[in-house]
């Protein structure tokens, strides 16, 4: 699928900020009892999420006024930092052992398909009907987190991974407009690299930020069509594309286009460096505005975003949809479909300043979030391909991500690489 809309596999969300400790003990939602049964109705709800430290006093906000109009109190426990790569394990941990949360946070794809199948989300599908979302929410992020047939989340953002940066730092390398081929882009980085500027801020800790190269660079070289098809196991990696893909990830490490030590970089610290002028650009999403930009108190006049040039036709980006689900087991299910129904209004997406929303008249104000908007107006309409770690599920994920870290630490060539990643994809097909 080159179109934009998504792929059958999904997109993943990345929130990156400093990992924090959770005290799961302290869950005053539904507690989930062992053996399948469903838990007692109450006016307590709990959520669990990996909003950004930055932000989340926003949904507290939103989800206190809710609270005083409707009686119930929610508490509201958060993991952020590590994506992907921590918080699924740990939600489903809560969920095995009994204390799963009313609400959870999560991402589409093969990230979010395996609380679907196991049957601990619920079918939203009579909410859907009772509150209209059908028609009031993006239809392209509904088909995201629909699994098999189960409306299994609702999905409230919808994003696009571009480069931001910072336009002291272009200027300085004398450096214009951005690029629009990627040898431009290489080029770019050279400049920077004379100018004593480290042009990309990519940390390699927990794997999924410096995908993000990987997977723009494999979309460069194999192009949309069999991009697809590789995420999708449709076509073997042991192939020139992906081998040329891999020498370039290898370049971009060994010419200093990235931060010295990339591999051991926490992704909340190097993904906001363009916002301090340690780094010319980083790969983010509109979300880099509110979390880096505005929270540093920083000008956004200061900043911009671009489309990462692919020398494709068409050009895309990388793009995943985000949502809630509502626990299976929950005696508090009409009440969590009622806080969501909340969140998901036009005020209180913009109350919690949501800079890619999924609902219909809660576009970002370009009067507050400049930046955001530009994005959407230049490329919101963009077709995107899928972030490659809601691509494949988490086993498959991590397994990726060693490849990029043997290759880069000089354990693997590029050729050797593509094969490992052959071998990792045809037994994730297989089953």
């Amino acid at each position: 699928m080159t179109g934009s809309s998504y792929t059958r596999r999904g997109f993943l969300a990345l929130s990156s900020v400093a990992v924090t400790g959770l005290a799961v003990s302290a869950c005053t939602g539904a507690s989930v009892s062992g053996g399948g049964t469903t838990a007692p109705a109450s006016d307590k709800l709990r959520l669990f999420t990996y909003e950004d430290n930055e932000t989340i006093g926003t949904l507290k906000a939103q989800v206190r006024k809710f609270d005083q109009q409707s009686g119930t109190t929610t508490t509201i426990d958060s993991l952020p930092g590590s994506g992907a790569a921590q918080f699924p394990d740990k939600l489903r941990t809560e969920l095995l052992g009994g204390s799963g949360p009313d609400i959870w946070r999560m991402w589409g794809g093969q990230i979010g398909a395996p609380f679907a199948k196991a049957k601990q989300a619920a079918d939203l599908a009579p909410y859907y009907q009772k509150y209209g979302w059908d028609s009031s929410i993006n239809t392209a992020a509904i088909a995201g987190m629909t699994f098999d047939g189960v409306k299994a989340g609702l999905p409230y953002i919808v994003r696009g991974v571009g480069a931001w940066y910072n336009k002291e730092l272009l200027a300085k390398a004398g450096v214009d407009v951005p690029p629009a081929t990627y040898a431009e882009l290489e080029e770019m980085n050279e400049r920077l690299v004379a100018a004593g500027v480290t042009p990309c801020g990519l940390g390699g800790k927990y794997g999924w930020h410096l995908m993000r190269l990987f997977e723009y660079l494999l979309e460069h070289t194999a192009g949309p069509r069999l991009h697809d098809k590789l995420l999708a196991g449709q076509e073997s990696w042991d192939r020139p594309e992906v081998v040329e893909a891999f020498t370039l990830f290898k370049k971009w490490q060994d010419k200093k286009w990235l931060p010295d030590g990339a591999l051991g970089l926490d992704p909340s610290d190097i993904g906001r460096a363009y916002v301090q002028g340690k780094t010319a650009y980083a790969l983010e999403g509109q979300w880099t505005e509110t979390s880096s930009i505005l929270a540093a108190k920083k000008d956004p006049a200061q900043f911009g975003s671009f489309q990462l040039p692919t020398d494709q036709t068409p050009v895309r980006h990388s793009g995943f949809v985000e949502g809630y689900m509502i626990n299976a087991r929950s005696g508090n299910k009409d009440k969590a479909a009622a806080l969501l129904d909340f969140l998901m209004k036009p005020e209180s997406q913009k109350a919690m300043q949501v800079t890619s929303s999924t609902v219909k008249g809660a576009e970002p104000d370009p009067k507050e979030l400049p930046l955001s908007a530009e994005w959407g107006e230049k490329y919101g309409s963009s077709p995107f391909y899928t972030i490659q770690d809601q691509a494949f599920p988490k086993q498959q994920s991590d397994q990726y991500f060693s490849v990029q870290s043997d290759l880069l630490q000089g354990g693997l060539t590029p050729a050797a690489a593509a094969k490992k990643m052959q071998e990792i994809i045809s037994a994730w097909a297989r089953n």
